[in-house]
């Protein structure tokens, strides 16, 4: 569906007002920068919040620091230390599997292309974003539940669909800020836009005119 002027201008106006309440950001992730630790929590972060990986993960880099010394973790052991993210004997499972194809196959780097992300277990278009995003500083869109449930409340896209999201966000959002529009997006899910109870009369963007969606209340 083509995109018309009024909706690049409300896109523009919206990356302005987060960046200006937002002026830096970064991922709620703490991995300290290293590419295969992101990775890794990213995978864990599906169903289980950033806040719970990141404690976890404190645990689990101490016994598995890097790519090699997961690809050699014993399950149990790695089952054990990820249990409190949820489905946790796959998650287990995919991170040790995608350890050893990124040891084999990528010489021990997380690689940088979409279709070789999305070619390790477990790692879907969100993973693969982030890290092309946040680790190669390349265009992307991650589309998270907060990304989802905002853009929609903006009118910036329709459906609810992840890839539909995506794919509406990426002609709207320039290329060079589109990571960091999404990690603006979880502030502002986090801060003001919340799936429940959102603080839509205290919203700056309600207040500039930016977002006209008012919680039904039942």
């Amino acid at each position: 569906m083509p995109v018309t002027e009024e909706q690049k201008h409300l896109a523009n106006a919206i990356t302005n007002a987060l960046e200006a309440l937002y002026p830096t950001v970064e991922c709620a992730l703490e991995s300290g920068g290293d590419p295969f630790r992101l990775l890794v929590m990213g995978r864990l972060s599906a169903q289980c919040t950033d806040a719970r990986v990141n404690t976890v993960c404190r645990d689990l880099f101490a016994v598995y620091p890097d790519v090699y010394a997961m690809a050699e973790a014993d399950l149990p052991t790695l089952e054990k230390l990820v249990f409190s993210c949820g489905v946790y004997k796959v998650k287990a499972a995919n991170i040790r599997d995608f350890s050893v194809i990124i040891r084999d196959k990528f010489d021990g780097q997380v690689p940088d292309t979409m279709d070789d992300l999305l070619s390790l277990p477990g790692v879907g278009r969100k993973i693969a974003n982030l890290i092309l995003g946040d680790v190669y500083h390349k265009p992307a869109i991650v589309a998270d539940t907060h990304c989802i449930r905002i853009s929609n409340r903006l009118g910036l896209c329709d459906k609810k669909d992840p890839v539909h999201v995506e794919k509406a966000l990426i002609p709207l959002i320039a290329p060079e800020k589109s990571s960091d529009f999404c990690h603006r997006l979880v502030w502002f899910g986090r801060e003001y836009c919340m799936a429940r109870a959102p603080r839509c009369e205290e919203c700056p963007l309600r207040a500039q005119n930016l977002c006209t969606f008012t919680e039904r209340k039942s």
